[in-house]
Formats: structure tokens, C-alpha cells, sequence
């Protein structure tokens, strides 16, 4: 396993992430949503470096196998985190793809560094612009139910993750895009986590406001989401990118859940080398109309 230091904790100890570099040519950095590690990235890191890319992704502090120190979960931080990544990697001309949580380090690194190093960005189901309901962001969602994931976890992590994991696939009475033993694998990421990370990123994720963060980005912007995504609504997040991002190009997937890297991931691949190649197929004003 390769692993790159990305800073010291409060009490001088390195802080290491877990990460892969695959393949040769433009290159694709991912980076993972809540509460998994690099590996959901399963099928596009088999696939995305068959067809011309470098691919590097890595596991947020915390997650998986990379450490798991007490703090530094803010999106400052976790942006100084990708800078560290992208510098001791020495990426250059990059794409940054931020799922789900990891769109909250797009927009931050992006601001907060300037976008050194990187040359498009995509969202994919992606927290942006602000997911929290407040006076100035009625279109938010309602504390509460971020309230009450935080006291799920607190109260039987386990348990809470087997039905959020079933939301984020979408998976229920009626309908099973995903197996069984994926939803399996997919558990046995989340439950890599330490406890105290995955609280504090979802207060995180829940709680940063990435409005102006997302006004800064002057590069090529995708943004793909799904329609019937339940666990951040599409309402509440990319749909109001357009207000804070006018030249991003939108795509949303007909009846795709949140976790469209599992359910829609040969569709999803190919929008990704699409937009690396920076091919004419997404037209801005068809986009915002296609539904897949």
C-alpha cells in the first residue's frame, strides 16, 4: 500500500493518507464521499486508466486505511490535505472529481489554493453549493435530519450505516439497482471509519457554506447528479448551482440514486473521459436539459 504525508497532528504526528496512482496520461484525481474510503472507487479505477488517464485517488484522514487522527475535519483542512496530494504527487493540468462530500473539497481547495494545479473540476452528487436550511438558505435542508444522522451514529454506527447505505444505492422494496453483497462491501468501507471522523465530517459536510468558494472556479465546471438521489437531494444541491456557477455544464441522471458511481458506473466513466478530453458533446445549452 502507498501512502504520502500530508501534515502533522496536534501533537506533531504525521498524518498519512492511503492512495493509488494508476495509468498514464491526463490526469483524474477522485475523491471519495462519506463515509467511505478510495475503494468505492472500484469500478472507475479498473476502468479509467484503460483508456488514456492517470488516475489518482485517495482516502480522506479518518476513512479506511489512511490515519486517523482526533481533529481536522473542517474542509480548510481537508483542502490543505488535496494541496498536500497534489504537490507531493506533483500533478499538474489535473481534474479534480469530488463526490458527494468530496465536491466540498473541490470548491474549498479551489478557493482556498487558488485552483493550483488543475485545469477542469467535476461534482458528482455533489454536497455543493450549502446544504444547510438557514435564513439566507431557505432551499437548504432542515438541521434536524442532520441532527438525527449524527445521533444514529452515536447510538449504533453499525445499525445506521446499514440503512444509510441502502438509501445511498437506492435500494428497497421495489427496487435493487445494487446486490446484496455490495451493499456488503460498501459496509464494510464505511464501518473502516473511526467513529469521531465520521461524526464530525458529517457536521462538516451538513454545515460549510461553499457559496462563494464555488464563485471563484473560472475552469471548465461538470456536474452530475442523480434525479432521484435521497440522500442529498438534487433540489437542494445541484440544481442551485447554476446560480453560483452560470458556465458549469449540468447533466442529471433519470431516476439515478446517490451513489451513481456504483448504479450508473459505465455511464459515469465515460461522462468523466468525455470531459477530461474536453469534447464538444456537452453543449451547456442541451446539457441542462438532458436527462439521461
Amino acid at each position: 500500500m502507498s501512502f504520502i504525508k500530508v501534515s502533522q497532528d496536534s501533537k506533531g504526528q504525521d498524518v498519512n493518507l492511503h492512495y493509488v496512482d494508476l495509468g498514464q496520461g491526463p490526469t483524474i484525481v477522485l475523491i471519495h464521499g462519506w463515509p467511505l474510503s478510495y475503494e468505492s472507487w472500484e469500478y472507475q479505477l479498473n476502468e479509467l486508466p484503460k483508456n488514456g488517464v492517470r488516475v489518482v485517488a485517495y482516502t480522506r484522514r479518518g476513512f479506511g486505511h489512511s490515519d486517523k487522527p482526533w481533529n481536522g475535519y473542517d474542509y480548510d483542512t481537508l483542502a490543505d490535505d488535496l494541496k498536500a496530494v497534489l504537490e507531493g504527487l506533483d500533478l499538474q493540468d489535473v481534474t479534480l472529481v469530488g463526490f458527494s462530500m468530496g465536491g466540498g473539497e473541490v470548491a474549498r481547495y479551489m478557493s482556498r489554493h487558488q485552483g493550483t494545479r488543475v485545469s477542469r473540476v467535476a461534482f458528482v452528487s455533489s454536497v455543493t453549493p450549502y446544504l444547510l436550511k438557514t435564513d439566507d438558505n431557505p432551499d437548504g435542508v432542515d438541521k434536524s435530519t442532520f441532527d438525527d444522522m449524527v445521533d444514529g451514529l452515536k447510538k449504533d454506527r453499525p445499525d445506521f450505516l446499514t440503512t444509510f447505505g441502502k438509501q445511498f444505492y437506492g435500494d428497497g422494496l421495489l427496487s435493487n439497482p445494487v446486490s446484496q453483497p455490495t451493499l456488503d462491501w460498501s459496509q464494510s468501507l464505511a464501518l473502516q471509519g473511526a467513529p469521531y471522523a465520521t461524526e464530525q465530517c458529517a457536521r462538516a459536510f451538513s454545515e460549510t457554506d461553499f457559496r462563494q468558494d464555488l464563485q471563484t472556479i473560472k475552469v471548465p465546471v461538470l456536474s452530475i447528479h442523480g434525479e432521484d438521489d435521497k440522500t442529498v437531494p438534487y433540489k437542494n444541491s445541484a440544481k442551485r448551482l447554476d446560480q453560483y456557477l452560470s458556465h458549469a455544464t449540468q447533466i442529471v441522471y433519470d431516476g439515478a440514486p446517490h451513489g451513481l458511481l456504483v448504479t450508473d458506473k459505465e455511464k459515469l466513466s465515460q461522462d468523466l473521459l468525455t470531459f477530461v478530453s474536453g469534447s464538444d458533446n456537452f453543449d451547456r445549452a442541451d446539457a441542462e436539459q438532458d436527462h439521461y
